[in-house]
């Protein structure tokens, strides 16, 4: 990938170069991550790009082209994908889930029970509406937050977004036989309400989820490496999966050649089941900053992606206020949470640079992004260390970036 003149674009390259330096100092020389890669960005146009390490147990290096488990960065292309409906009046933010997913008609709150006894009769709850979905009010959970009676039944059914569940239906109908965490729109938590809405996408298209995703973004916005399953003769470029252990390198958690993201998936996982690339994620993000669209392909419309970059919290809460969430791709204090994007309301109770109205995620395996639509700054960060709550790399990444950036537009 050629790199725009850093300089010309507002950022001081010697600055630039702290990033690699700093990336090759703490993670890669430390062990930390077996490998890593990073671009920068401004209006649209990369400006910085550092790989280090190797992709593979084997020695294999990262390269610019490596395939990665993005995880939970699959959550901002479904909610793009739902908004695509939106826009076409096939959906509204506030019909009943019902209207797509009437599997759900009799869905209540916990009312006691579980683990080792069944769960009591369930509470009536309001409607669930998409919006509920889109913004992880909708009472749902993941099996990963690991705090309650309910989390264990969704690990127990293996709900949070398993490649190996039968479908689309088999996925709904288990949900549906489980209790809500609280009512719709009265909290947030982060959980499985994206798969729930790439089912509604799947069900209104008429396609599966990839397929409705290949065609009308990957396809367009020429995302050439993005998909639910990495095909035979692009295998030689996927990363191995690593997890953390404390006090120990890194130990190989799914390896590229025996991976379950090697066969085509029973489940499209709207919520976590996309692999992808820096520069495919990158081409994404330049749609994102560019209001909609990227070289000369329209996706969404500028107010529409200006809806889903504000802030829908109760009240404008943060999450600090409002989060049940034990985990979540999110630093609490100062973040707001809009259609499917974490966003930053206030840069000094975050504690990082930055700008209001700045939309970002990441994915468990440690991958993240951000777009500060203030600045036309973006940034794709690429890793395979479960989980991503270990190192603070995304605060300190974001820090030296800004660090970098010399001309400003705010």
């Amino acid at each position: 990938m050629e790199l725009a003149d850093a300089q010309s674009l507002g950022f001081e390259p010697d600055r630039l170069d702290r990033i690699g330096a700093y990336l090759d100092e703490h993670y890669i020389a430390s062990g930390r991550l077996p490998g890593l890669d990073v671009l920068v960005a401004r209006d649209g146009e990369a400006v910085y790009r550092h790989t280090a390490g190797r992709a593979r147990e084997d020695g294999t290096p990262m390269a610019a082209d490596t395939i990665c488990r993005i995880a939970s960065m699959t959550k901002p292309l479904t909610s793009v994908a739902f908004m695509m409906l939106v826009e076409e009046g096939k959906v509204a933010l506030d019909d009943p889930v019902t209207k797509v997913i009437p599997e759900f008609a009799s869905l209540g709150v916990y009312a006691g029970g579980g683990g080792e006894v069944d769960f009591m009769p369930v509470r009536p709850a309001p409607v669930m509406r998409m919006v509920d979905l889109i913004t992880h009010q909708s009472g749902l959970t993941y099996g990963i937050q690991n705090r309650t009676n309910v989390d264990a039944a969704y690990r127990k059914a293996r709900l949070d977004g398993h490649a190996s569940l039968p479908g689309n239906d088999h996925f709904v109908e288990q949900l549906a036989k489980l209790p809500l965490e609280f009512e719709p729109g009265q909290a947030w938590n982060y959980s499985v309400g994206t798969d729930v809405l790439g089912v509604v996408v799947a069900r209104l298209s008429g396609m599966n989820l990839g397929e409705f995703l290949r065609t009308r973004i990957f396809h367009p916005l020429g995302m050439v490496d993005t998909g639910f399953h990495c095909p035979d003769d692009k295998a030689h470029r996927l990363a191995d999966a690593w997890a953390y252990q404390a006090g120990q390198p890194p130990q190989l958690f799914d390896p590229a050649e025996k991976s379950g993201t090697r066969r085509v998936p029973r489940f499209e996982s709207g919520g976590g089941g996309l692999l992808s690339t820096t520069a495919d994620y990158h081409r994404f993000c330049r749609m994102l900053v560019n209001g909609g669209a990227a070289d000369g392909v329209r996706i969404l419309s500028p107010k529409t992606l200006q809806l889903m970059t504000a802030n829908h919290l109760p009240g404008g809460a943060d999450l600090t206020q409002v989060s049940k969430a034990l985990f979540s791709e999110a630093y609490n204090a100062g973040a707001g949470f809009g259609l499917g994007f974490g966003m930053t309301i206030d840069p000094a109770k975050a504690l990082v640079p930055g700008s209001a109205g700045e939309f970002y995620w990441g994915g468990i395996f440690s991958t993240a992004f951000f777009v500060d639509p203030v600045e036309k700054v973006h940034a794709v960060f690429m890793t395979q260390l479960y989980p991503s709550f270990i190192y603070p790399i995304r605060r300190q990444l974001k820090t030296l970036i800004y660090s970098a950036l010399a001309t400003s537009r705010a």
